[in-house]
């Protein structure tokens, strides 16, 4: 006998923006295996489930990736349905890949529920477009740090450096500093738009607008925050 994944994405954390599907499946599982992001208000609709914290967060000890998926594959092979609860959405700069891997090599089935991303959960938030019509050309997303913390090696200078583009960093608060001088050196103004929004849709939500190079200084340096953080700039409308 065997169960079912359901990989759901739970959004910036704020259950009215869960979609209908996700709350459904949520409702029904018997196991939820959820990221730290995850906890809070969403694990209310898990009544009844066995709720399993497998969460990674920076500067933390967290479970492997090989455990994560080992457990997907034993929860499921048990007939449980099983939901994995992924912050955002599932697919941006998560471990989906790795943990469909394990699934399909098991011969479990699965399906992915799409959510709301960070990128446009702050720009609602702070009451913009995430592109503006005529000036923007395109939004690209990318990640802040590599697997050891550090700022990725071989970025896209050019492409990041875009003044017509919107970029949204993702977990870039401690590498941004970093990251905006890069950027500067490439070519782009020091005065681009830049918005940062910590803890979008949650209780302790907080939104920064800034230039590039003003965000940079104000994040040099700085204490480290566990309040996840997505750091926007490029083409923003005021």
């Amino acid at each position: 006998m065997t169960g079912f994944v359901s990989f759901v994405s739970s959004g910036p954390g704020d259950p009215e923006l869960l979609t209908m599907r996700a709350a459904d499946r949520l409702r029904a599982a018997e196991v939820v295996l959820f990221d730290d992001l995850s906890a809070g208000p969403i694990l209310g609709l898990c009544a009844g489930a066995e709720l399993v914290s497998v969460g990674k967060r920076a500067g933390r000890v967290s479970p492997r990736q090989d455990h994560v998926s080992r457990l997907l594959v034993e929860h499921a092979r048990s007939g449980a349905r099983v939901v994995r609860l992924k912050s955002g959405d599932a697919g941006l700069f998560g471990r989906l890949e790795e943990e469909i891997a394990a699934l399909r090599a098991a011969g479990i089935g699965f399906e992915i529920v799409p959510g709301v991303t960070a990128a446009t959960a702050a720009t609602a938030a702070a009451g913009i477009p995430l592109t503006r019509r005529g000036i923007a050309r395109r939004v690209q997303f990318v990640t802040g740090h590599d697997v050891t913390g550090a700022l990725p090696e071989g970025l896209n200078w050019a492409a990041l450096a875009d003044p017509s583009a919107v970029t949204a960093v993702f977990m870039a608060r401690g590498t941004f500093a970093l990251l905006a001088a890069g950027l500067i050196a490439a070519g782009l103004p020091p005065e681009t738009p830049a918005l940062l929004a910590q803890g979008v849709s949650t209780p302790g939500e907080a939104i920064l607008r800034e230039t590039v190079a003003g965000l940079a200084q104000r994040l040099a340096g700085a204490a480290p925050d566990p309040a996840p953080t997505l750091i926007l700039y490029g083409a923003l409308a005021g």
